[in-house]
């Protein structure tokens, strides 16, 4: 029997991969249906790609066309960086503490840390180009801009506003997704004209403000359930002790803050409504699952997120794909009658 759903895609620099995984494994059945996607960063960026494929055909060949997009944003991703030269600088054998320390600091990626720090996208000037606006435009399957498919829902800040900007139907356009995943010390605010007002806004990553934003799924023309796929650990043993450790936990908590925040809201409605508060009121109360892989996300830190090398690429995706299966052998079921996640017993 297969279940409606939609999904919630957290972002996550080049951990978005794991999510890559979990989406090709659902679509490689007909286990579920995609009503909906809510997607921030990376999540934007394979939720624009399962989009447009299956808006291109119906069934199995829309299935294809979203996993053949999804490959294809992958394979240019990981041109990005292959990460020989940041394993190189990880040293292999036993050593004080201090050298893996100074081995942090001179890797690639505290390097362009530092550098970011002096430097603004906005002084490149004329040569200044954003790498995503190419892989979403040549997707094979560009049906992104096509009313068919699924609903899809693109988080992105408002620099201005400094609030959660979600868009949807005709303004998920390439320039939207952009914005989504937009770091601001790696790109400049991507400018938006709000058709509403007229007025130019400039937005920055979504991950700020909602990663990812559940309540664009909450109408009742979707289904109760939803499925977010986490990228960002939201538990780790132990204190951080080293500059760059207490950075990534610094990072991992703020980019969970806004998602915790929904999911401690959901719970409390759910408290109301086993109260009986709640009666006569036609409020749909959503129906919570997760895809997630805690044990790898917390063997990485921050930093490989921006080397998506196609070693650290393929190895998400199969774990998502593994996550993904568990997910339809088990939790699969509780679709359409429970939550998978004991959310008053978390959040409550």
């Amino acid at each position: 029997m297969t279940k409606t759903l939609n999904l919630a895609l957290q972002g996550g620099g080049a951990h978005g991969a794991f999510a890559w995984g979990v989406l090709d494994r659902l679509l490689e059945g007909d286990e579920v249906t995609i009503a909906a996607i809510s997607g921030t960063s990376a999540g934007a960026l394979n939720g624009a790609a399962v989009k447009a494929g299956l808006a291109c055909a119906e069934g199995a060949e829309g299935r294809r066309a979203a996993r053949d997009n999804l490959d294809h944003v992958w394979a240019q991703v990981g041109r990005f960086s292959d990460g020989r030269l940041a394993r190189w600088m990880t040293p292999s054998l036993p050593v004080p503490h201090g050298f893996h320390r100074l081995a942090e600091m001179l890797s690639p990626a505290a390097l362009v840390e530092n550098l970011t720090r002096v430097f603004s996208p906005y002084d490149s000037g004329v040569f200044y180009s954003n790498p995503l606006a190419r892989i979403i435009r040549t997707m094979p399957h560009a049906g992104l801009a096509s009313p068919g498919g699924p609903q899809l829902f693109v988080t992105a800040t408002n620099v201005r506003t400094g609030r959660v900007h979600i868009f949807s139907g005709a303004g998920v356009t390439p320039d939207a997704v952009m914005a989504s995943a937009c770091l601001p010390t790696l790109f400049r605010a991507v400018e938006i004209e709000d058709p509403q007002t007229g007025r130019l806004e400039t937005y920055w990553d979504g991950g700020y403000s909602g990663n990812p934003a559940l309540f664009p799924l909450f109408p009742n023309d979707l289904p109760r359930d939803i499925v977010i796929v986490t990228i960002n650990p939201q538990e780790r043993e132990g204190v951080p002790s080293t500059p760059t450790q207490i950075q990534d936990r610094i990072n991992e908590i703020s980019f969970n803050s806004s998602l915790l925040r929904e999911l401690r809201a959901i719970a409390f409605v759910k408290r109301l409504a086993d109260e009986g508060r709640l009666q006569d009121r036609g409020m749909k109360i959503p129906l919570i699952h997760m895809v997630s892989d805690e044990a790898l996300m917390t063997s990485l830190n921050s930093r490989s997120k921006s080397f998506p090398g196609p070693g650290l690429l393929a190895r998400m995706k199969a774990a998502g794909r593994a996550a993904a299966e568990a997910f339809v052998a088990g939790d699969l079921a509780n679709v359409g009658e429970r939550d998978s996640v004991e959310l008053r017993r978390i959040y409550g």
